[in-house]
């Protein structure tokens, strides 16, 4: 039994290593498909490679009448990145850098701006 428990856990092990190796890449793939710049770090490109992975070939297996899609095949690869771009179009619409309302940019201004503007106060008062 101890064999057997083993090899289960080394076996769960391998799948869960390899779902991360495939969301990375096509995390990686669908943000150099999608041109600008990408919000997210690492952590968001496997969350949207894996969850990509899931969507892409759960769709695919709903067409192919329930049969079973693996994500390491060429059709399988092609939807789960196909999945990763649609999760990455998504994600940039619920950050807001694909749609600009009011035409305005919304830059947090930095430290320079309000020291450039304190010396000018400053040497105003000064005058």
């Amino acid at each position: 039994m101890d064999g057997d428990f083993t090899a289960q856990i080394q076996h769960w092990c391998e799948i869960v290593l390899m779902w991360v190796g495939f969301g990375t890449v096509t995390g990686l793939l669908a943000k150099a498909i999608m041109p600008g710049r990408d919000p997210g770090g690492p952590i968001a490109t496997l969350a949207m490679g894996v969850g990509g992975s899931i969507i892409g070939c759960a769709v695919l297996a709903y067409f192919y009448d329930g049969e079973r899609v693996s994500p390491i095949s060429p059709l399988g690869f092609a939807v789960a990145v196909a999945g990763a771009f649609v999760i990455l179009t998504f994600y940039r619409l619920l950050a807001g850098r694909m749609i600009d309302e009011g035409g305005a940019s919304h830059r947090v201004r930095g430290p320079s701006f309000f020291r450039s503007r304190r010396r000018r106060y400053v040497d105003q008062e000064t005058e």
